[in-house]
């Protein structure tokens, strides 16, 4: 086996593939293949030699950790009653899933600031991402200025890649760097990622990253919280005013629509759901067709039933409590944002829990994963070097 470095050097650059080459890969099956090469095959390998990481893991966040594995289980269980085209998939699906979520702390390895110095790079890696995708649409394919923005790769959707824009301008903005130069390269970014947000047109994405900055000071006690708070909200009030046309143009999209079919179909079968994977339309009074009901917890409880979407609940009440608790480092205040558009992104367009790695893990397991590492964000300083040790051996 490679030697602990080796390891560290292999996952770290595993999450730098997961979070940048959603926009740089040249095609979503390269992505699908790197994530198994540089995220699952790894961790089925380390696994026995990081058990002490996981177990730590394990007793810092055992409600969290007794969810998941109830969510899964009873993912799992819904199989037997599905209509899912592929039943294999569907279940090696759950198993990515749970991988995926041990990938975390293994990467950690007790060292939060670890994940912390990863997301700031690949905050500025897709900041780079929106730049590029902001001249390939309006410059090189010279769409109108009023045309809804694109993103490169799997950013292509307007919506979904505007999701993942936003919540990484969420984490860039609260993991600011040191040094005077890198702090003007850091501003620029977010001004980039924050105009690609807003060109998207995406207004789901932008009531969530306007919300978010609004809130930042509940949790995050500081001057500058209460500046970027005022900044973020004169600035909507001004886009709004100017914008407004543009921004009503759409209606409602048949949110509201939407929503109350959803539940109609959920009162059909409120106990299993349709079962994990399984096709569904919901169609609204007009007739209109939608393949997803355009919102995580609907659309957890069609497929999963009222159980399933409980559990998921309970799963993303544990992720706001752990960050919460947390809130006075880095990687805590981090997650409190993250949490806090997550959720409101997660109301208006996410179609999938359980699908392969794409867009929607940005606002669902990625942050689940990422809360994982904030048990060495609070852990006493002798349990994190004995955890260190304990996997170096």
């Amino acid at each position: 086996m490679h030697s602990n470095r080796w390891c560290q050097a292999l996952l770290s650059f595993g999450f730098l593939w997961f979070v940048l080459a959603i926009a740089f890969a040249p095609a979503n099956k390269i992505y699908q293949q790197g994530l198994v090469a540089l995220v699952w095959l790894p961790i089925l390998v380390l696994a026995w030699p990081a058990r002490a990481l996981i177990g730590e893991y394990w007793r810092g966040q055992r409600v969290m950790c007794v969810l998941l594995l109830l969510l899964l289980a009873w993912a799992t269980i819904s199989l037997s009653w599905s209509q899912a085209e592929d039943l294999s998939r569907e279940f090696k699906r759950t198993l990515y899933i749970a991988v995926f979520i041990l990938f975390f702390p293994v990467l950690a390895a007790g060292h939060p600031e670890r994940v912390t110095r990863l997301l700031q790079w690949s905050g500025a890696g897709m900041a780079l991402a929106a730049l590029v995708s902001l001249i390939k649409f309006f410059v090189l394919e010279h769409h109108a200025w009023l045309a809804r923005a694109q993103g490169i790769g799997e950013l292509s959707h307007p919506i979904l890649g505007a999701y993942v824009i936003g919540v990484v301008a969420v984490w860039t903005l609260l993991l600011p760097p040191r040094g005077r130069l890198m702090q003007v390269l850091w501003a620029l970014g977010l001004l980039i990622s924050a105009a690609f947000v807003v060109m998207s047109q995406s207004r789901g994405a932008v009531l969530a990253l306007v919300l978010t900055m609004v809130l930042l000071p509940v949790w995050w006690r500081d001057r500058r919280a209460l500046m970027i708070s005022a900044g973020f909200l004169i600035a909507a009030l001004a886009g709004f005013w100017l914008l407004e046309a543009l921004m009503l143009a759409r209606g409602s999209s048949y949110r509201p629509e939407i929503f109350a079919a959803a539940t109609h179909m959920i009162s059909l079968h409120p106990w299993g759901g349709l079962g994990l994977g399984s096709a569904y339309n919901v169609i609204v009074s007009d007739g209109f067709k939608f393949d997803h009901s355009h919102n995580l917890f609907t659309h957890v409880a069609i497929e999963l039933g009222l159980p399933g979407m409980l559990l998921w609940a309970g799963v993303w009440l544990t992720v706001l409590w752990e960050s919460w608790r947390t809130r006075d480092t880095d990687l805590g205040r981090c997650m409190m944002g993250i949490w806090i558009f997550s959720t409101f992104a997660m109301q208006f367009d996410a179609a999938s829990l359980t699908g392969s790695p794409r867009a929607e893990w940005f606002i669902s397991w990625f942050p689940i994963g990422l809360a994982s590492v904030l048990v060495w964000a609070r852990a006493p300083g002798d349990a994190v070097v004995k955890s260190r040790v304990q996997f170096n051996q």
